[in-house]
């Protein structure tokens, strides 16, 4: 682990010192361009632990915000009624929840009908019951 560390060390003095010099990484003002030219240059193969840190830098907002995502939507599922919900149900309900607009896209009528197709249930899922014809 230190050793791992001091080369990376090492690599930053060096990508700074090399980053100041080469005129093509004067346009860079941010990670995304900077991991952009490293690529385009090849540099990213002579400094792989500095472009590991800037890509786990350009990954840490979108994980973050899905997991805030997540937590939110499980605060809103797990209310004081249904403290005592398993793993399984909950992850189900935070799926349904996190990605309401491909659910609400999903053809109710059609799902019913899956469900009467199906053999091995619990329960008979209620047919609906025809007017009757005067």
């Amino acid at each position: 682990m230190i050793k791992i560390f001091q080369l990376l060390i090492t690599q930053l003095e060096t990508f700074i010192l090399h980053v100041r010099r080469v005129d093509a990484f004067r346009s860079c003002n941010d990670f995304a361009s900077l991991a952009m030219k490293l690529v385009e240059t090849g540099r990213h193969h002579a400094f792989p632990l500095v472009y590991r840190i800037i890509e786990l830098a350009l990954l840490l907002p979108v994980a973050t915000a899905s997991v805030e995502r997540a937590f939110s939507a499980m605060n809103i599922i797990k209310t004081d009624l249904r403290n005592r919900m398993g793993d399984e149900w909950l992850n189900d309900l935070a799926l349904c929840y996190i990605e309401k607009a491909i659910f609400r896209a999903l053809d109710p009528e059609k799902i019913k009908r899956t469900f009467q197709s199906m053999k091995d249930r619990k329960m008979s899922f209620p047919h609906q019951k025809r007017p009757r014809s005067p």
